[in-house]
């Protein structure tokens, strides 16, 4: 696999767009651009036979007052076929002062893109791609790391590893998030319990994949001991994001689904049913991209002219054999066995908030000790990227919460 090279910072007309990376610019003062170790994303030619979670292999990483060591470990993919997935787990120089043994939470990423390059492991590291979004990923770990917790982060299926990233793919998520808490566990020198507390969260992406990893963990990971989830931003439907992203600054996140359709189930022939030539071009275009390049990219962009007979895609996904995917792939069918927390910008410009509303309300009816939150934004502009600032604190002082042992009846029937 060729060396990544980093990419320059667009320059950026939109006023939204300009807003955001305001933000991000200020926030970063620039990431180191050291080249990661490509040999280390390349799996074994034959997988080796184990338990989900099993380490593949490690090395040492760099994550700023903290172990890090990056991982490859088992996992398996929405067809239950066995996957290697790459992440990190970082464990905080600070000694946990915590009731009881030091915290894990699995921290799914939100949307780093789809190329190779964007691999969150390798942006945490200051390595990768340089994409300026990927600060985001750096404001979650800090808070997280500054409660003490242990942080076990998961790079998805296809992100540094061969294949293409089943983005926004309820099953395949869900694994390799529940996965890297185990691999996390059995990481040697990591000094982390294999029996101790544990917690999910994540925004956006990362926020689907903290809901989908907090609905399957009693069936797929009944061993864990999880005291809490964090759902920020969660898209929770998707058929209903195929509408309001398309033609809008958001865009990509809507490509990048396509391409989540197309490799997690093949057999639906998702490029050749709807995609021209135009389609086509936009699908190997975004394959290769990270966030910030892709949202300015192809922001504005209709689906009806990237479609072999100009209908808009939310139309071909509402039709067979699309629509069973789609229904597949909605959040908020299983009750999650442990306190859940859902928060969502009301000015949310990527994520409508009633994703986020409608999942609590779901989790609600069928039981579930659920909470939903209105994540303030500082400012209607971008509302979905500046939301996640605050998302970074809440999340860390919800879980220290479960973790303290302190109750949470939720708040269902009050949203």
């Amino acid at each position: 696999m060729p060396r990544a090279t980093p990419r320059r910072r667009p320059y950026v007309r939109s006023g939204s767009i300009l807003a955001v990376a305001g933000v991000l610019t200020a926030l970063l003062t620039g990431l180191p651009q050291a080249g990661a170790a490509e040999d280390f994303y390349t799996p074994p030619a034959t997988l080796p036979a184990g338990r989900h979670g099993d380490i593949i292999k490690t090395e040492p990483s760099q994550y700023a007052n903290a172990k890090s060591t990056r991982i490859m470990y088992l996992s398996r993919d929405a067809k239950d076929k066995a996957i290697p997935v790459t992440g990190s787990v970082i464990v905080p120089n600070k000694a946990w002062t915590g009731p009881g043994k030091r915290p894990i939470v699995a921290y799914a990423p939100f949307t780093a893109g789809m190329g190779d390059q964007c691999a969150p492991s390798k942006s945490l590291a200051g390595q990768g791609s340089g994409d300026i979004a990927a600060t985001f990923q750096n404001g979650f770990v800090d808070a997280l790391l500054a409660k003490g917790f242990a942080v076990a982060q998961t790079d998805y299926e296809g992100l540094g590893t061969p294949g293409e990233h089943p983005y926004v793919m309820r099953l395949s998520e869900a694994h390799t998030t529940l996965d890297v808490i185990r691999a996390a566990q059995r990481t040697e020198g990591s000094g982390l319990p294999a029996d101790g507390p544990v917690g999910i969260a994540g925004y956006s992406e990362g926020g689907g994949a903290a809901a989908s990893a907090a609905e399957l963990a009693p069936s797929y990971t009944p061993e864990l001991d999880v005291k809490g989830a964090y759902a920020g931003a969660p898209p929770a439907d998707k058929g209903k994001l195929a509408k309001s992203l398309d033609g809008g600054m958001y865009m990509a996140f809507l490509g990048y689904a396509l391409i989540g359709i197309n490799t997690a189930y093949p057999e639906s022939q998702i490029y050749d049913q709807l995609a021209n030539d135009a389609g086509r071009k936009l699908f190997d275009e975004a394959a290769k991209t990270c966030t910030i390049d892709a949202v300015v990219r192809f922001m504005f962009r209709n689906t009806g002219a990237l479609t072999k007979d100009g209908r808009r895609v939310a139309e071909y996904l509402s039709q067979p054999p699309f629509d069973k995917i789609v229904a597949e792939n909605k959040i908020g069918n299983i009750k999650p066995a442990m306190p859940v927390l859902v928060e969502h910008a009301g000015l949310d410009d990527a994520i409508p908030v009633e994703n986020g509303r409608q999942l609590a309300k779901d989790w609600c009816a069928k039981g579930a000790n659920a909470e939903f939150r209105d994540l303030l934004a500082p400012t209607p502009v971008g509302g979905h990227a500046l939301g996640a600032l605050a998302a970074q604190g809440n999340a860390a002082n919800w879980l220290n919460d479960r973790f303290a042992g302190k109750s949470t009846s939720g708040n269902c029937g009050k949203f």
